[in-house]
């Protein structure tokens, strides 16, 4: 009987070893999943955010409303200091106003106009 125990033995430890192996597989995978979805997000905010500022900039889309948007929605100083807006908005219900007309380089989003 000691034969069997062994091999017993023996099969545990292996299919302790393929599951670990599987587990491992599956946390790359998802893993990898997630740094692609992260990676697309980033992508859709990037085409989303030139395709907005081509069409500022072709005069399709005032840049008062587009600095009224940022004024509304950034909070962090130095995201405001991008688009000329002051410090920190202090109130979510009062609407800041912008300092200054943003400008953005055209080199960011002027290749864009196909996607607008």
């Amino acid at each position: 009987m000691a034969g069997i125990d062994d091999t017993i033995a023996a099969l545990e430890t292996k299919l302790k070893q393929a599951k670990a192996k599987k587990q491992q597989l599956d946390a790359r995978k998802r893993a990898a999943e997630s740094k692609k979805n992260r990676a697309n997000d980033t992508r859709r905010k990037i085409l989303v955010g030139a395709a907005i500022l081509a069409k500022v900039d072709r005069g399709e889309w005032p840049k008062a409303g587009l600095l009224d948007m940022m004024a509304q929605t950034l909070t962090r100083t130095d995201d405001r200091a991008l688009f000329g807006l002051d410090g920190q908005a202090e109130d979510s219900k009062k609407e800041p106003t912008p300092t200054q007309a943003i400008e953005p380089p055209a080199q960011h989003y002027s290749q864009v106009d196909s996607v607008a």
